[in-house]
């Protein structure tokens, strides 16, 4: 193709500029999608300051890892697709040829290639992405639902790699953005049923009781908490919710460490209590094998996405909001074209 289309690139460490760019056209395996919405989220204000994500980003590039939209082309040895059907994006590309592909571990990939990463993203008009990681939408999931299924993803892939939850066990979430709502949804769909969170926004913390049936909710500017519980997510990532996440833990219990901290941010803890507790402590990055069971999720109402994408951007709003020079609050999705459905 030698028609162009509007991107936004990110020219340099918090730079982006709009640009024309050449539609890319697909290769032989590879699924050329014209964007419909791309999420923002941590990762992306990472990037755009010069951090590292699941991998570097070395500009010029596209960001944009949370994707949906509508298949433009396919490439000649594209079986599955074909032109008008609605998809969702996995971005997560990987080698299948190091250590850890070869023993199952593919998040931990070292050649691990992403979308809206590492190759442009969707915060364009069209991207291509291997047919391997393209996924097709069933027609109850709208396309802007269906653009939060890759932070859904890591969510379920967090869960994957949590033994034993039962619905005895007792859970608190230290968060209140978007991460810890859909780890509040996932864990009651995983069959926890005592679920506390704690945050500072006591807007969000009392819809988040009052609609989606939790235990109790903590302002922790206000109160400290107080229990102790059986499964702690940390979904904040700095120093001292991660040392509570640590503290507030039963014998036995798992504390999953969620939350992105920065690259040389060290926390404190009780090394007695791991052993004395038994504590399993956990990390988890990004989202291998995850997007089918996310789907699911998303489809039969066990977790929802739009009621929390409360800021819709258009493309030449993304830079402010990445930069804070236009604050937004919740979670943001660009809606790059929103005509199609």
């Amino acid at each position: 193709m030698n028609e162009k289309m509007n991107a936004l690139v990110m020219t340099k460490k918090q730079k982006m500029e709009m640009e024309k760019l050449d539609v890319p056209t697909p290769k032989d395996d590879e699924v050329l999608v014209e964007t419909a919405y791309a999420g923002l989220c941590g990762t992306d204000n990472g990037l755009f300051n010069g951090l590292p994500g699941s991998t570097d980003a070395t500009p010029p590039i596209v960001l944009g890892h949370e994707n949906s939209g509508v298949v433009a082309a396919v490439g000649k040895n594209v079986k599955d697709f074909k032109k008008g059907d609605r998809v969702a994006v996995d971005p997560n590309i990987y080698c299948d040829k190091c250590f850890y592909c070869r023993t199952g571990r593919y998040e931990l990939c070292d050649n691990l290639s992403a979308i809206g990463v590492t190759r442009n993203g969707g915060l364009e008009q069209y991207f291509t992405a291997p047919e391997k990681v393209v996924y097709k939408l069933p027609d109850s999931i709208s396309l802007q639902a269906a653009c939060s299924l890759e932070p859904i993803s890591c969510v379920v892939h967090a869960m994957k790699i949590t033994e034993n939850i039962t619905p005895y066990q007792k859970a608190l979430i230290i968060g209140d953005g978007f991460m810890a709502k859909l780890f509040a949804q996932i864990l009651r769909a995983y069959g926890i049923q005592s679920i506390d969170m704690a945050g500072l926004n006591d807007q969000v913390l009392h819809q988040m009781k009052t609609d989606f049936k939790l235990n109790k909710v903590i302002n922790t500017s206000k109160t400290p908490i107080e229990e102790n519980y059986d499964f702690v997510v940390e979904a904040v990532g700095r120093p001292e919710t991660q040392e509570e996440a640590a503290e507030h833990t039963n014998k036995g219990a798992q504390v999953m460490m969620f939350g992105v901290g920065k690259p040389d941010q060290t926390f404190s803890m009780n090394t007695y209590n791991v052993f004395k507790k038994q504590l399993t402590i956990k990390g988890s990055i990004i989202n291998p094998h995850a997007f089918e069971d996310s789907i699911a999720l998303l489809e039969s109402g066990a977790v929802q996405t739009e009621p929390f994408q409360n800021n819709i951007l258009k493309l030449d709003e993304v830079e402010g909001a990445l930069n804070h020079t236009t604050p937004k609050v919740g979670k943001i999705v660009v809606a790059v074209n929103p005509d199609l459905k």
